[in-house]
């Protein structure tokens, strides 16, 4: 692995750095390369599988999105010369395969000009671009972010309400997590969830010691004083406020989730991971006994193929649509631009993972996820190899909102868990999902370069 790793000859001479920004640069280029290809290729597939044509309009958009690739690449080479090389070659690769598959729903469903998902999907991709670009250029040091710890949590927290506004906040699909204003629509949610980790890596920075070193022994396990449980309550009323009123279980799931894992992380107390996960087992209980959607959500979950889920609106059907289109695939798959997704409800965002195992097969299913593992892979790396327990924390909290993501999503489309409502990240339609996914991406690349910068000491 190409490295840049400061270090001390001797110490007469001092501190003296090897750096290797350059080559860092030259193999995130090269495979940027090679991921802009392959999505071009991608949509021509797409075009010729169920056209029988090509079509330039489409090609043209997609190159745009690679110019602004390459600028990004071209950002880098100036303000985080020592940011890691992997990471944007695979956030473009997913973005372009998901625009493919998209393309081919929108062909079968006639969707041309503006109504075409695919065409907003490349739009969005750009804003999104655009954003991350000025987060790397802007942020030249992430632990500024620290000294506005409570500020974004308080940003979070208005972000969180505005859905339940009246006026403002929409209703889609039984989900209350939407803003409304004009033709627009956005899930603040997502910007949220990019807040909250800052907020909670500011957070157990400060109160580390006391959550990790006091408290009594039980059956081998530390547990902490009641006093010390404020926080974890605090998280966890949030999250069920989220289920009851705004009805969105996976988006709960992934606050909760995100704080518990970071609380650990943090502390190193297995403790908290017990409680957490006690804490949102029972209330997932009580939510699925006194909640009717939540409970309609089990009941699809663990009899799919009952003929009353299946044929009850709101049921089993999406799931069991997006199974046979999976089984449909088989181990290669019907080949891009022949296959049916459109036959599978949502196809284009929440069951986008069942349209790509249907037209790329088990194989290409494996490799889209072994492209996620090596995203959230080095991002963790990334993580633990920071000096600064802010960066730490925060790398481990944005990698494993990706990886939660990535699990609640397709362990819902393959029947692992039951359906939420969260988005597969790069993947699926949706501008709010994208613009958070790629300030993510720019968040880890800005803490690659710091940790890279950072010199160390080899005795």
């Amino acid at each position: 692995m190409i490295e840049a790793s400061p270090r001390v000859p001797d110490a007469g001479r001092g501190i003296r750095r090897i750096r290797v920004p350059q080559k860092l640069r030259n193999l995130e280029l090269f495979l940027l390369i090679l991921a802009c290809g392959t999505n071009a290729f991608a949509v021509v597939l797409v075009q010729l599988g169920a056209l029988g044509t090509v079509d330039s309009t489409v090609i043209t958009l997609g190159a745009s999105l690679s110019v602004l690739v390459l600028g990004m690449h071209i950002a880098l080479r100036y303000v985080a010369p020592n940011a890691d090389p992997f990471i944007l070659p695979v956030a473009a690769i997913l973005n372009g395969i998901g625009i493919a598959v998209i393309y081919h729903v929108d062909l079968l469903k006639g969707n041309t000009g503006w109504e075409s998902v695919a065409i907003r999907q490349v739009v969005w991709s750009a804003i999104a671009l655009v954003c991350a670009i000025a987060v790397v250029v802007i942020i030249r040091n992430h632990r500024v972010l620290q000294r506005y710890t409570y500020v974004f949590m308080f940003a979070a927290f208005v972000l969180l309400l505005l859905p339940m506004l009246p006026g403002v906040g929409q209703e889609i699909f039984g989900a209350r997590v939407w803003i409304h204003i004009g033709p627009f629509s956005f899930q603040p949610g997502e910007i949220a969830k990019i807040l909250l980790a800052i907020f909670f890596a500011g957070f157990l920075v400060q109160r580390r010691d006391t959550l990790s070193l006091v408290g009594r022994k039980v059956l081998g396990v530390r547990f902490p004083r009641a006093r010390d449980l404020g926080p974890i309550i605090v998280i966890w009323a949030l999250s069920m406020s989220v289920i009851v009123f705004q009805r969105d279980l996976g988006t709960a799931l992934l606050y909760f989730g995100l704080f518990v894992v970071m609380l650990y992380v943090a502390t190193g107390r297995t403790s908290w991971i017990l409680l957490g996960g006690g804490l949102f087992l029972a209330g997932a209980v009580v939510a699925s006994q006194t909640l009717t959607y939540v409970n309609d959500r089990f009941n699809a979950w663990l009899n799919p193929f009952s003929q009353a889920n299946y044929d009850d609106v709101g049921g089993s059907f999406q799931l069991v649509q997006g199974i046979f289109g999976l089984a449909n695939g088989g181990l290669i798959g019907t080949g891009l631009g022949r296959g049916r997704p459109d036959i599978t409800p949502l196809s284009q965002s929440d069951f986008i993972i069942s349209a790509i195992g249907e037209e790329l097969g088990l194989a290409g299913l494996f490799a889209v996820l072994c492209l996620y593992l090596l995203l959230i892979a080095r991002g963790l790396r990334i993580s633990f190899a920071g000096h600064d327990d802010f960066g730490r924390l925060l790398g481990v909290g944005l990698s494993f909102v990706i990886a939660l993501q990535c699990f609640v999503v397709i362990g819902g489309v393959t029947r692992v868990i039951p359906l939420t409502g969260l988005t597969t990240p790069f993947l699926a339609s949706g501008g709010s999902s994208l613009m958070a996914n790629w300030i993510i991406v720019a968040l880890l690349l800005r803490l690659s370069d710091t940790v890279r910068n950072q010199p160390r000491l080899v005795i």
